[in-house]
């Protein structure tokens, strides 16, 4: 027992002898530690006060030079001051000199203009005083006029200006009369040179106008062809145009023979067609007839537009454009009408460029002025008045307005372009050769040939051939019998007796058919 207790005192006693041992190593490490700490600290504090030294004298090396930075930044602004201060000071100085030298010009020139007004003052007072006795003196010697004259001043200055008057009067008249005889005598010099360099420098055309029109065949075997059998052919193309074809023993030729220069050229169009196609039958040659026409109306407009466009007209209405188209299948006195206001543009446009007036109108009018010759239906106004109104009507200028309607004196003229298109028309009608009264009235007499059957019940087409010695008369079948169809034959006849002049006697054929057409699907 008292062996274990020693063991475990001995055992407590190691183990707190072992406990403080451990205490006093440890004490010592920390000792060591702290030692080695304050040593550290001791050469820190050490180079931090180094280093802050070097950093003090930087700091103080950089505060020296920006202090002898700014310094010298604070003379040049010094000096700059000085210097502009000095300059202001000069100025001022020179403003104050010439202000000085100003001072003295002017209480120089205010003693001179001081001197002046007194010398005018005096000169003034000596005027007046000179006038006053002028006007005495003149008064003085009016009054010795009256006197001796019997006469008032007034009186006499009136009778005085009227003699003036008088003078002046008969020396204007004198010069204005001279002025306008000679005024006369120039512009009567200028007309003829103006028309006779207008006319120089217009190229004309002899007018040739036939009615007739000769196909050309490649051999006499395409006759027989174009007659058909028992004349079906040629009959069936007579209808349709219009146009007395006429087949005789001339060589490689047909002669097309009508005075309406379109249905001619339809019925040239349509047998060329014919021969060069082959086909050649009744219903074909309706066929080819109806778009031949069609094909003349297209070139009716295409002929207007290449007129137009050689002339330099510009912004013509369609409508119009059509109108100088078919100027082209249109005769005036045997003067072809498109030639005719070709040849009157141009004369008029020449004449305004030796006037100085607009050019461009005037071609525009001397185009236009017989454009009422060629209407759609007949009309009873004269052919100025009607082609004025069309113009009108589609948006043309006052002035080509006035001038189409004025240039046969049927209205007034209101512009100078009026006189301008009449002289031109005149010129190009005038001139030798132009135009044939005779083949203008005979186309005259077969278009009212036309008119009379026109005017009938169930007329459908009316064809005035063989030069105006027959009448062909094509009638609508459910409008007209057998017998109304003679009847209406001699009812022509009688009226065109009555109504009519004409040389020999005129054939009136009524032609009547019925015609039955269906169509196989």
């Amino acid at each position: 027992m008292d062996s274990t207790l020693l063991i475990v005192i001995a055992g407590i006693v190691g183990i707190a002898g072992g406990f403080l041992i451990a205490k006093l190593l440890e004490r010592s490490n920390i000792f060591n530690l702290l030692k080695n700490a304050k040593q550290e600290a001791a050469t820190i504090i050490k180079d931090a006060n180094v280093d802050a030294e070097n950093i003090k004298k930087d700091k103080i090396l950089q505060a020296k030079e920006k202090f002898i930075e700014l310094k010298s930044e604070h003379e040049q602004v010094i000096l700059g001051r000085d210097k502009k201060i000095a300059e202001v000071e000069k100025r001022v100085r020179d403003k104050e000199s010439q202000v000085s030298s100003e001072l003295s010009r002017a209480k120089k020139v205010n003693d001179d203009f001081e001197a002046k007004t007194s010398e005018l003052s005096a000169r003034i007072s000596n005027l007046d005083r000179k006038q006053s006795e002028l006007d005495k003196m003149h008064q003085s010697q009016l009054e010795k006029l009256e006197a001796i004259s019997g006469l008032s001043a007034d009186e006499a200055k009136e009778q005085l200006v009227q003699g003036l008057r008088n003078e002046a009067k008969t020396l204007a008249m004198s010069h204005i009369q001279d002025t306008i005889e000679e005024a006369k005598l120039t512009a009567h010099q200028e007309a003829k040179k103006i028309i006779i360099n207008t006319i120089q420098r217009i190229g004309t055309e002899e007018a040739v106008e036939n009615c007739v029109s000769v196909f050309n065949i490649e051999s006499d075997d395409v006759k027989g062809r174009i007659i058909g059998r028992e004349g079906r052919n040629i009959r069936a193309l007579e209808a349709a145009t219009g146009v007395e074809i006429i087949v005789d023993d001339t060589p490689e030729a047909i002669i097309l023979s009508c005075f309406d220069p379109v249905r001619r050229e339809i019925a040239r169009l349509a047998l060329h067609k014919l021969v060069t196609d082959g086909r050649i039958h009744p219903a074909r040659i309706e066929e080819v007839v109806a778009k031949t026409a069609k094909q003349i109306d297209d070139e009716i407009i295409d002929v207007g537009k290449r007129t137009v466009i050689d002339l330099g007209i510009h912004g013509l209405h369609p409508e119009l454009i059509k109108v100088v188209g078919r100027m082209k299948y249109r005769s005036s006195y045997g003067q072809n009408l498109l030639q005719h206001s070709r040849e009157v543009s141009k004369l008029c446009g020449l004449m305004a460029a030796e006037l100085g007036l607009n050019v461009k109108l005037a071609k525009r009018a001397g185009l236009l002025h017989d454009i009422g010759k060629v209407p759609d239906t007949e009309s009873d106004l004269p052919h100025a008045l009607l082609g004025m109104q069309w113009a009108e009507k589609y948006g043309e200028k006052e002035e080509v307005c006035n001038a189409i309607g004025a240039h046969h004196d049927e209205i007034e003229m209101k512009y100078l372009l009026s006189p301008i298109v009449q002289v031109c028309d005149a010129i190009s009608g005038a001139r030798p050769g132009a135009r044939r009264q005779v083949l203008d009235s005979y186309i005259q007499r077969l278009k009212d040939l036309e008119e009379i059957a026109f005017g009938f019940n169930g007329v459908k087409n009316a064809y005035a051939i063989q030069a105006g010695r027959e009448l062909r008369v094509i009638v609508e079948s459910d409008k007209v019998t057998d017998d109304n169809a003679a009847s209406l034959s001699f009812d022509i006849s009688q009226k065109i007796q009555t109504e009519m002049t004409y040389p020999g006697q005129v054939k009136v054929t009524v032609i009547r058919e019925t015609r039955a057409v269906n169509i196989a699907k």
